[in-house]
This record gives C-alpha cells, structure tokens and sequence, in this order.
C-alpha cells in the first residue's frame, strides 16, 4: 500500500491537471526561448556578412582612390596632399565603422534583454 501513496506525495497534493498546465507552460516558455535565440543568432549571422561585404566593398573602394591618387601625383607636395586626403578619408571610414558596430552591439544588447525578459514571472 505504501507504493500507492508515495506518487500522490511527490505532487505534494496537487491534482493532475494543474501539474500537466504547469508543466505544459514551463515547456512553451522554454520553446519560446529557443526560438528567440535561434532567431537572434540567426540574424547575428546575417549582419556580419552584411557587414563583411561592405567593408571589403569599402577597403576596394579606397585603395583604388589612393591608387588613382598616387597615379596623379606629380611632386612632392602633391604626394603629400594625397596622403594627407587619403589619409583621412581612412579615418572617416573607421569612426562611421566604429558608431556603426556600437550602434549594432546596442541593438544586440536590447534584443537579448528582450528574449530574458519576454519570459513571464512563475
């Protein structure tokens, strides 16, 4: 007889329903946490590439202005000029690089806080 009373104890008294919802809920809030994050990485993986692409379209496009340049300079202070315009064309393109990809890490850091958050409070 013993066997038979030591499942009802395990459930502490609660009726089979409740415990089935519980259960249910707690599945559903685990699957919606990893759908989120599948779809967070998913398009983590996505943005690198988008971002892998255009900076290489970037580095293209600057090292063929600064091979035109070269081509063109004539004199000394012309060689100057070009290094001192291509040098800060560098520069610009690495601050918007940079606002960019913290601009990104801010939205990485929202989303994520989001998925912890979007689950309900037992």
């Amino acid at each position: 007889m013993a066997e038979f009373s030591e499942p009802q104890a395990a459930t502490n008294g609660q009726p089979a329903a409740e415990t089935t919802m519980r259960t249910t809920r707690a599945s559903q809030r685990m699957l919606d946490f990893m759908f989120g994050a599948q779809k967070v990485l998913l398009e983590e993986i996505v943005f690198v590439g988008n971002e892998t692409l255009d900076r290489a379209q970037t580095e293209a496009h600057l090292f063929t202005e600064f091979v035109s340049k070269m081509a063109g300079a004539h004199s000394v202070s012309g060689i100057k000029m070009m290094f001192e315009e291509c040098g800060q064309h560098q520069i610009d393109f690495i601050r918007r690089d940079s606002e960019r990809l913290f601009k990104h890490g801010e939205r990485a850091i929202e989303t994520a806080s989001k998925l912890f958050k979007s689950r309900p409070a037992s």
